[in-house]
């Protein structure tokens, strides 16, 4: 089993060419935090420079949104992100050689060549999302992952740390994941939604009303959090849901949309006796969570193009264009492997 606590996103503005560097900086000391070689901290840093740099030249409003993951294998992550114009021929912008600017035009190539998962969604006029992963080779004997998983997590403006958490656990064909949305911002929200996390992944596969029973009395010392746990079952294709507050559920297929209700109170604070919910999870549809900082009417229709995509295309799709941008915000996508 493998379990995987959350960390947020750090978020670059790349205005100006001095934001690249910036970025660039963070990087390497996250490299250096996960114990990377020079030449894979090396492919990252060109990695930040490239879509750092496009950013720079043909952007509007990007960002680099970059984390970490820790699980059986450290994990960096980088976002670009951005609102426009979009790129009209991926295939063409692809190509070594090509640009719309003053450069050689070797960056997203660059990129997609250095980085262990590469993936790119972009629509004119509306912006470009370009995912960037980097960590050491696999053991090939390791069995294939019956399961891909993706989260988005950012701050809220002016917060340094996040008052959302999150964690996920993967045993073969079973996965089990917790969001947490602690009462307000700053470091007493970490606190709450840390606490329901720590609690989470002692037993991650264990019944989910009494975990939330556990974590009601856990989180009775902090300001208390809204927090929804799900397992799902890729062999019985079935999820099981249950949480308090307002960390929100959907499968979305393209056909098939719902949403997975949960009952209203707050962990640790006022909670009415815990009801789970089943539901079918059709092979193709993705399970969203997140936290209240993404408005909840979002259109299904604006992942229809994402769904056998990476994950964190249709996470990072989800909160730029339906982030609230006053709240932490926390989007965690699971779908079954290819």
């Amino acid at each position: 089993m493998e379990i995987i606590q959350g960390s947020c996103h750090s978020a670059f503005p790349i205005d100006e060419p001095s934001r690249v560097g910036e970025a660039r900086r963070h990087v390497a000391a996250l490299c250096r935090e996960l114990g990377f070689g020079d030449v894979l901290a090396g492919q990252a840093a060109i990695a930040v420079n490239e879509l750092g740099n496009n950013l720079c030249q043909h952007a509007q409003r990007g960002q680099l949104w970059i984390a970490t993951r820790a699980g059986d294998t450290p994990e960096l992550e980088i976002l670009s992100v951005d609102e426009g114009p979009g790129i009209a021929d991926l295939s063409l912008a692809m190509r070594d050689g090509f640009s719309t600017g003053s450069t050689p035009g070797t960056g997203l190539g660059a990129v997609q060549r250095l980085a262990s998962d590469f993936d790119i969604h972009s629509e004119p006029g509306k912006g470009t999302v370009v995912l960037a992963r980097f960590r050491p080779a696999a053991n090939p004997a390791a069995q294939p992952p019956a399961f891909r998983a993706a989260v988005v997590a950012l701050p809220a403006p002016g917060e340094t740390v996040c008052g959302d958490a999150w964690a996920l656990a993967l045993d073969g064909p079973r996965a089990s994941l917790l969001v947490a949305d602690g009462l307000g911002h700053g470091v007493y929200a970490a606190e709450a939604s840390q606490a329901a996390v720590d609690l989470f992944v002692q037993q991650p596969f264990g019944d989910i009303k009494t975990g939330l029973e556990n974590a009601h009395t856990a989180l009775r010392t902090t300001r208390g959090a809204a927090v929804t746990c799900m397992q799902l079952d890729a062999d019985a294709s079935a999820v099981v849901a249950a949480g308090a507050g307002n960390v929100a559920i959907r499968l979305v297929s393209g056909v098939y949309n719902r949403s997975i209700l949960v009952q209203n109170g707050t962990v640790g604070v006022q909670m009415r006796h815990v009801q789970e919910t089943r539901m079918d999870w059709p092979e193709h549809a993705l399970v969203v969570c997140h936290s209240d900082g993404l408005q909840s009417r979002w259109p299904p229709e604006a992942l229809t193009a994402l769904i056998a995509r990476d994950p964190g295309l249709a996470a990072a799709v989800l909160v730029r264009d339906y982030g609230r941008g006053r709240d932490d915000v926390t989007v965690l996508i699971v779908r079954r492997a290819d």
